[in-house]
């Protein structure tokens, strides 16, 4: 466990997260979601989370860890056609994680979702933070509209506000 993660983590506060992701920029995210799940029968959510704090920062929780754990509290994967995909921002870190139900992995794979995590990192470093966030929505619906296109039958089964945690 680095003290600098430590560190990073202990002065990361709500107010960090709010800068980087005011109102506007949520309600922006928000729309692109609701915008993107036109397209298709996916479930898409989005999740900052500012730090860890208490246990998995000392047991030195990776964010894909936590990813999983949101992804799982959240119940992602409890959408109809197990296609339900989690964008996941751990902000002290500056880390991206995509997490995804069986039925939408089977057809895109890690390697698909790695490269949408890296192009938005990019754009986090510069401080872009919305940017990244719509350009990943953006990748992540095109694999969803060629994988489960949407039909009359398709419902929205998941929130498409962003969560804050």
């Amino acid at each position: 466990m680095s003290l600098k993660r430590i560190s990073r983590h202990l002065l990361s506060n709500r107010a960090r997260v709010r800068k980087a992701f005011p109102p506007k920029v949520m309600a922006a995210i928000e729309r692109a979601i609701k915008a993107s799940e036109a397209l298709h029968a996916g479930q898409i959510r989005f999740v900052v989370e500012g730090a860890l704090d208490g246990a998995p920062l000392f047991r030195n929780q990776a964010a894909r860890e936590r990813a999983i754990d949101v992804f799982a509290q959240l119940r992602i994967w409890d959408t109809e056609h197990n296609n339900g995909v989690l964008i996941y921002l751990l902000l002290a870190d500056r880390d991206v994680e995509i997490v995804v139900d069986r039925g939408i992995d089977a057809k895109v794979g890690r390697p698909g979702w790695e490269k949408i995590c890296q192009m938005m990192e990019v754009d986090f470093r510069a401080g872009h933070f919305e940017r990244g966030v719509i350009k990943g929505i953006e990748a992540v619906t095109r694999h969803l509209a060629a994988h489960f296109p949407r039909d009359a039958s398709s419902v929205n089964e998941l929130p498409d506000e962003p969560v804050v945690l």
